[in-house]
């Protein structure tokens, strides 16, 4: 008794009766399942998702053209840009498609803003000068009252006055029969 591995070295009746009271216990617990009805084991609720957009959205997607663009689906607003970068087509879901162009906004530090400021303000003084009448001393308009002419025969100079408020006025048709 002493050299079996399996036998406690310190027997105890107590301890053997107590695991044999438990082990008979579970025995009658799996006798009462037994007897009972099986009765149909309920389904699980089985539940399987099916993903069926693409995983990555955020996708840049190019087109040569609107033809393209107009060819897929797509589920979301979708950003479609030329291969050039110039032009951006955004699709929506309904199929209606906006077109936007891209222009590259190029960065200026201080001198490059003052150098666009100083060019603006050379062309600017440029259309004045050349949208500026060129202005005398002579007034070309003014109605002149007295003429000089020279009096080839006498050699004197003549001066002849000639009114400037004079205007011809139409008469009306009675004045005129009168």
């Amino acid at each position: 008794m002493y050299g079996n591995p399996y036998m406690p070295q310190s027997f105890n009746r107590q301890e053997a009766v107590d695991r044999i009271n438990a082990q008979m216990n579970e025995l009658e617990k799996m006798k009462q399942q037994m007897q009972q009805p099986i009765q149909p084991q309920q389904p699980t609720n089985l539940t399987q998702n099916f993903q069926l957009t693409p995983t990555n959205n955020n996708v840049i997607r190019y087109a040569g053209s609107i033809d393209e663009v107009n060819r897929d689906m797509v589920i979301g607003d979708t950003p479609y840009f030329s291969k050039d970068m110039s032009v951006v087509w955004i699709k929506n879901t309904k199929g209606e498609i906006k077109t936007y162009e891209l222009n590259e906004i190029i960065p200026k530090d201080d001198k490059d803003l003052q150098i666009e400021f100083l060019q603006s303000q050379i062309e600017e003084l440029k259309g004045m000068i050349k949208n500026e009448r060129i202005d005398t001393n002579v007034n070309t308009k003014q109605d002149e009252t007295v003429t000089t002419t020279n009096d080839d025969t006498i050699g004197a100079a003549a001066k002849k006055n000639k009114s400037s408020s004079v205007s011809k006025v139409p008469r009306s048709k009675e004045e005129q029969q009168s």
